[in-house]
């Protein structure tokens, strides 16, 4: 797959809300992930697909989704952009909040091998 056969299929994928089988297909047995901050408890940089899926484990483990907006992508050369929109509730505190981030993805050999989060106001 190119990168924008890639870039639509990730956004597909999590918009019918399928995040994991996103990772499992589309990402690089080594791939890396990095999000702006580290999560309670976390690290900011997780590495392998398998650290990914254990990422992702965490996340659903620990929030509520109420809703979930998925734009793009928009992509520039071998990398591309999803922008992500959640409305969520943390399980263990009960806090509700609203997300806005952006994924920026990087492609080589037909797999994603780099995901870095941006977060609106931070």
């Amino acid at each position: 797959m190119n990168t924008m056969e890639i870039a639509n299929r990730l956004v597909e994928l999590c918009r019918q809300g399928k995040n994991a089988e996103a990772v499992k297909t589309l990402f690089s047995d080594t791939s890396v992930s990095v999000e702006a901050l580290a999560p309670p408890g976390g690290v900011q940089e997780t590495k392998g697909k398998q650290g990914i899926l254990g990422k992702g484990e965490w996340w659903v483990a620990n929030h509520e989704v109420h809703s979930a907006i998925i734009t793009g992508p928009w992509p520039h050369g071998n990398r591309f952009v999803v922008g992500f929109q959640y409305d969520v509730t943390n399980k263990p505190s009960g806090h509700r909040m609203k997300m806005d981030e952006v994924g920026l993805y990087t492609i080589d050999n037909d797999k994603i091998v780099r995901e870095e989060f941006f977060y609106a106001g931070m």
